[in-house]
């Protein structure tokens, strides 16, 4: 097997629930995945990432899971599970799978355990602290809100939750809990899955008793041993959930000589509009420099001593052409132009379903149709906060997850052929016009972009291998760099906003691709760009500097 065959991958996240319906009971599953797998071997990804398939109460929607040896019964059966990953095995797809160990949900037999005596074995695979002053331990917040912090009548103490009350954080620290994960881990391998996504794997490590959540003093030393003890010699991909991450930190965990993970996600360019010193809620205007910045620096930062993952979107985040492109009159073209600039980068693209559709964010008409555990918290604090309604509701289309869970648009059909019961959650309305099927048929879609973005990285390496070059890093509507490899020189050019923008380059580019029509060979002497505009172009004469 290749070493280090992610470098040259593309990634498609699933989020089972509302993928695909084989049963019309308006839930996702197992079967409806592999009734599509055709489609993503269509598209010609590699790797397909499954957000949680275990057994769960689905208080976070999977991610608080009772059971990692189960499949959640509305998804299908440990068999149906085999299957898919032989069909995918079969058609040359990687499978990863979602790796949830920062905490478990509250049913988790664990837990059941660890909360009725002080003294049960499974104690001390959580976090349990006596009260202080009548009240929580410390002043610990969730990233739900409130304390981090939930007393439990029967033992008298509270136990830690980063996230909901029912998600009770493991405790690290303890050695028998890592052997308990090392076994659990090692039984998704022997089934044969590629890999791992490890959610909020930065938390692993947290002291709070120090206020400690990120980048603990033991986290590292917690993920050497992972690797030895369970994907170390098996070449997978495992990638971590890093929101707190600098360059430095992701050295630290994808540098080959350290023996940790193959990449992170770190999420910089996801809190652009974040206002400075606020809450994430809090929204400022995005600002294109700003995003060039972060690219760069990571780009820069990573290059021959780890590696970076490239994403726009995730079941976390709202939808990308709503958030940077345009998702009315060029939608189509900000869909193309947000694919060129991140697939150009160095790095292992990831692409989350429907966004090779450019699928937009829901219109949800007011914050009490937000169902997500995280919106609905948030909305809560906020209306306590004296928030006005407008006010949550524009930061809940902004940024809340509901707009990357509506089902997938597979076609016209009613429930946009996703189900032919009742979705868990309502279809985007503009499916009627945005769907795989109308897609397919059209050679200039979103997906037959996608496509060709694909094979362009798996037919050229200097897209896995090239260096990077930023260009006009202040330029407020130019994202422009160059990749370098063997003394070959491609540029990559977008225009991000609707207006027209001017270029110039001392210099002709062969058009490799573009999401307008090109001549073969390009002046870039005096280029007047148009909405949206995107192109990767092999250089044919020698550059001067601008």
């Amino acid at each position: 097997m290749e070493q280090d065959w992610w470098k040259k991958s593309v990634i498609y996240q699933i989020y089972p629930r509302s993928f695909c319906d084989s049963n019309g009971d308006g839930i996702g599953d197992l079967n409806g995945i592999r009734s599509k797998l055709w489609y993503l071997k269509e598209l010609g990804v590699d790797v397909i990432w499954l957000c949680p398939v275990y057994r769960s109460p689905n208080d976070d929607n999977g991610y608080d899971i009772s059971d990692y040896y189960s499949i959640q019964p509305e998804y299908g059966t440990m068999e149906e599970m085999k299957q898919l990953l032989a069909e995918c095995r079969a058609l040359g797809i990687r499978v990863i799978m979602d790796l949830v160990v920062n905490h478990t949900s509250d049913e988790h037999e664990w837990f059941r355990q660890a909360r009725s005596s002080r003294t049960n074995r499974y104690r001390d695979f959580y976090i349990w602290r006596p009260g202080k002053n009548g009240g929580p331990p410390n002043d610990l917040q969730s990233n739900f809100g409130g304390s981090a912090w939930e007393y439990s009548p029967e033992t008298g103490e509270y136990y830690l939750h980063f996230y909901g009350r029912k998600q009770p954080d493991l405790n690290w620290s303890n050695p028998e809990l890592r052997q308990q994960i090392w076994k659990m881990m090692n039984f998704w391998i022997d089934l044969g899955i590629g890999g791992f996504r490890m959610d909020v794997i930065d938390l692993i490590g947290k002291d709070p008793d120090r206020g400690v959540r990120e980048n603990g003093p033991h986290l590292h030393e917690y993920l050497q041993e992972m690797n030895r003890e369970t994907f170390g010699r098996r070449n997978l991909l495992t990638v971590g959930e890093c929101w707190g991450a600098t360059p430095e930190i992701g050295r630290l965990y994808s540098d080959p000589a350290r023996h940790e993970l193959s990449m992170i996600f770190q999420f910089e360019q996801i809190q652009l509009d974040k206002q400075p010193g606020g809450h994430r809620w809090d929204l400022k205007p995005l600002w294109l420099p700003d995003l060039k910045a972060v690219f760069a620096k990571w780009q820069t930062a990573l290059d021959g001593c780890g590696w970076n993952s490239l994403f726009w979107n995730n079941h976390d985040l709202p939808r990308i052409v709503s958030r940077w492109g345009n998702d009315g009159r060029y939608r189509v073209e900000s869909a193309k132009m947000l694919a060129t600039v991140l697939h150009g980068l160095k790095g292992t693209p990831y692409i989350y379903q429907g966004e090779e559709l450019g699928m937009t964010n829901m219109p949800f008409a007011s914050p009490d149709d937000f169902t997500d555990i995280e919106s609905r918290a948030i909305c809560a604090q906020r209306r306590a906060q004296g928030y006005s309604e407008q006010e949550i509701l524009t930061s809940l289309r902004a940024k809340a997850r509901d707009n990357a869970r509506t089902p997938m648009q597979w076609s016209e059909q009613p429930q946009a052929g996703f189900t032919t019961g009742t979705p868990w959650m309502p279809v985007n309305p503009n499916y009627t016009g945005i769907n795989a099927r109308q897609a397919l048929e059209d050679p200039d879609s979103v997906f037959h972009y996608y496509q060709a973005l694909i094979r362009l990285r798996r037919e050229q390496p200097i897209l896995t291998c090239g260096s990077f070059e930023q260009l006009l890093p202040d330029d407020p509507d130019l994202y422009v760099y160059l990749r370098r490899w063997q003394g070959e020189t491609w540029m990559v050019l977008a225009n991000f906003h609707e207006a027209p923008a001017e270029f110039s380059w001392p210099g002709r580019g062969r058009t490799l691709l573009s999401n307008y029509p090109q001549p073969a060979v390009r002046d870039l002497h005096h280029v007047t760009l148009r909405p949206y505009e995107a192109a990767i172009y092999q250089m044919q004469e020698s550059e001067e500097s601008l």
